[in-house]
């Protein structure tokens, strides 16, 4: 077979219906957007997301009897107060830990160096001074670049001011009215798409439900287990508890390897503030008893419709999109590889029940 006829047949199987390639042009633009424009249309992308966590609880007011708009008010009334409890009491909280603990790296560093040199004198055959030697390069070029990393943002902390800034009127603004005004968004959307849609509408309520149980579940998991997390720490009195819990919190975006990278800063910190002690090893399994019942009881809870995705594509989704668009491509890599699965079952397989049912409506009709 010709390659000619290759393409031809993989067209006519996937291509060939007209809502098949209209569906295909609109993910390419789709796209073509967020990648080339998603810096510059950041705020509303941000402000869809929220819009989208928000929409919950409008429907719980309107479903007891409070006005559509007074639920609007209400919700973004809400939401604007914990964004400004974050961006003046959270924020410059964790900016000043983040500043006393790089300030704090040379002391940490110069303890880690002697305790590998009691590692070596203990420990002769499994620990080498070629190894305690190449161990502390790399540590020094990682606080190098650590160092060069936090003057390059206090050079760009006026920027980040301004950005802050537009960030705390435009999205309030835009979550406003995109809640106030959704049925007529929704409207106008549906209008710019054909009138022939049932592929793309069937594939939308596949994921409709899916994203927004995602997206939520994966929100509240952030918070629950960044409050634990600080609770904890601050119980055992480990410094940088903010900083650290905010990490801990991070961590469950990224599945399997999220939470065995950030132990490495908790159990750097301990160590260096409690030394090899009863207090360290409590820290440490503090922290593996959260974990483990983020991952067992938590996740199972929040996530009650598993998605059903290996983890090596899961993995890849993360590393891909996390690529390309940074912290939301992180956010969304399980819905967006849940989104070309569906895609990937219901193209093909779409295109031929659509015709079928065609064909059995124009059999019955005769």
């Amino acid at each position: 077979m010709t390659l000619r006829a290759v393409l031809r047949r993989w067209v006519d199987r996937y291509l060939s219906d007209e809502e098949a390639v209209i569906l295909l042009v609109v993910l390419v633009l789709g796209f073509a957007v967020v990648i080339f424009f998603g810096r510059m249309l950041a705020p509303f992308l941000f402000a869809l997301v929220i819009a989208f966590l928000l929409q919950g609880p409008v429907g719980w007011l309107e479903r007891h009897r409070v006005p559509h708009l007074l639920a609007v008010i209400l919700v973004t009334l809400g939401f604007v107060g914990i964004m400004l409890a974050l961006a003046f009491i959270l924020m410059p909280m964790i900016w000043n830990q983040l500043v006393g603990l790089v300030q704090e790296a040379p002391r940490m560093f110069a303890s880690g160096q002697q305790l590998l040199d009691v590692l070596q004198e203990r420990y002769p055959q499994l620990v080498t001074p070629d190894q305690i030697q190449n161990w502390i390069d790399v540590a020094g070029r990682e606080m190098t670049q650590m160092g060069q990393r936090a003057l390059t943002l206090s050079l760009a902390s006026l920027g980040n001011v301004l950005t802050l800034i537009v960030y705390l009127i435009l999205v309030p603004i835009l979550v406003f009215f995109m809640l106030k005004d959704r049925d007529r968004l929704v409207d106008f959307t549906l209008s710019l798409l054909p009138q022939k849609r049932t592929l793309m509408t069937r594939i939308w309520q596949e994921m409709d439900d899916q994203i927004a149980n995602y997206v939520r579940g994966k929100s509240l998991e952030i918070i629950i287990v960044g409050t634990v997390a600080f609770f904890t720490f601050a119980y055992f009195g480990l410094p940088y508890s903010a900083l650290l819990s905010v990490v801990v919190g991070l961590s469950v975006l990224v599945p399997y390897i999220g939470a065995a990278v950030t132990t490495l800063p908790v159990a750097a910190v301990a160590g260096f503030h409690f030394g090899m002690t009863d207090e360290f090893l409590y820290v440490l399994v503090a922290y593996g008893v959260l974990q483990a019942l983020d991952g067992n009881v938590l996740s199972p809870i929040l996530f009650s419709e598993a998605v059903n995705i290996h983890p090596v594509s899961i993995i890849l989704a993360i590393l891909f999109f996390g690529g390309i668009w940074g912290f939301w491509g992180v956010f969304f890599a399980i819905p967006l590889a849940t989104l070309l699965k569906a895609l990937v079952y219901a193209w093909p397989r779409g295109i031929r029940r659509h015709r079928l049912d065609e064909a059995g409506e124009a059999v019955a009709e005769e």
